[in-house]
């Protein structure tokens, strides 16, 4: 036998409020978890994203560094990184177009 009492059909009000906080929690498991776990996504996106462009323009300041002063003019390093610069862009550019659909 079980150790839990049960209720008896006097206790009414006991079964009443474990049915009202059973529908409560699956309503809230229904609604409000979701909204929960898109709020994060969007948050630790964002996240990743600045922490991303930092990184990208500490990266890019470090190699003009390196450049200045490995190369013996500082308008070398300028001239090597707008090549590099140029190439990528060129690249990215050529490739935005979606290819032609074939019928």
């Amino acid at each position: 036998m079980s150790d839990l009492p049960t209720p008896s059909a006097g206790d009414w009000a006991s079964q009443t409020a474990d049915t009202i906080e059973r529908l409560v929690g699956q309503i809230r498991a229904k609604t409000t978890k979701p909204a929960v776990t898109a709020a994060r996504g969007l948050v630790y996106g964002l996240l990743a994203g600045i922490l991303g462009i930092v990184a990208l323009v500490l990266l890019i300041v470090a190699l003009v560094r390196v450049l200045v002063v490995v190369l013996p003019e500082v308008w070398m390093a300028h001239l090597v990184l707008g090549l590099l610069f140029v190439i990528v862009g060129t690249v990215l550019m050529v490739k935005r177009h979606a290819p032609p659909e074939v019928s």
